[in-house]
């Protein structure tokens, strides 16, 4: 393998200038970086991580920190593992996938060794220990979802509000009047109080109330074919010939983004 001695009396340049153009310590006009790093391709040259990571005492790895309590993996949820890794690349960044106990236990072995420079967090709760234990520990972080309280916290999110609000627009448009929620049966469970379970059925019952419409919120069990069970036991329950046909509009907000 290369050495970086032979990197620079190829590219023309000393040592130092390749290291600091391995490690990004020091600034390094784009003409002579262009010249080492032609040089580190010509070569194959391979950087140390660790030892990059040592001197610039930075690793650019940020984990994206995903619950280990049952299968929560949905196409949704791949897509957004593609994209925060496709995003974190194009800034020169690794994206990690980091499996963490929901309570947040085991983050101090993952953040005060030095291991990250940033954290993601998926799979909120409304009272996430996960967030109390980051700040703790002075990471930076931020969230895909939102806690109760999330004034001061960087997140993105997804508007279960508008989304149940426009779902129910849309079928009461159609002339429906009674509506069901489907969510999955979470209570028991270390993800009890997921906050898009909890923010959908809220908005969900308040629209339904105000508007004088019939509203039902159904537990199913997990994934896709809970939900069709559930909505499957709706459907055969449901009155016939009373008013709104007795159809219910179903909503299961993990499918739809599960954020």
């Amino acid at each position: 393998m290369a050495t970086m001695q032979q990197v620079a009396d190829r590219a023309g340049v000393s040592i130092a200038t390749v290291s600091f153009v391995v490690n990004g310590t020091k600034y390094v006009t784009p003409a002579t970086t262009a010249r080492v790093q032609a040089a580190m391709r010509e070569l194959k040259f391979r950087g140390n991580v660790v030892a990059r990571a040592l001197a610039s005492r930075r690793t650019r790895i940020i984990a994206l920190l995903f619950p280990t309590t049952g299968n929560r993996f949905s196409p949704t949820t791949s897509q957004f593992f593609m994209s925060a890794a496709e995003r974190a690349s194009e800034r020169g960044y690794h994206l990690v996938l980091w499996p963490v106990d929901p309570a947040g236990d085991d983050l101090d072995d993952l953040v005060s060794g030095g291991l990250v420079d940033g954290v993601i967090l998926m799979e909120v709760r409304m009272d996430d220990p996960r967030v109390a234990v980051l700040t703790a520990l002075d990471v930076p972080f931020t969230l895909i979802g939102r806690t109760r309280d999330s004034s001061g916290l960087p997140f993105v999110d997804i508007d279960f509000e508008t989304t149940i609000e426009s779902s129910i627009d849309h079928l009461q448009s159609l002339g429906h009047r009674r509506f069901a929620l489907v969510l999955e049966d979470l209570e028991g469970t270390p993800m009890a109080g997921y906050a898009p379970h909890l923010r959908a059925e809220a908005t969900f019952r308040q629209v339904t109330a105000a508007r004088g419409l019939g509203g039902t919120v159904v537990t199913a069990g997990p994934g896709s074919d809970g939900g069709r069970a559930a909505g499957g036991g709706m459907v055969a329950r449901a009155p016939r010939g009373a008013a709104g046909g007795g159809v219910y509009g179903a909503s299961t907000p993990r499918e739809q983004g599960g954020r």
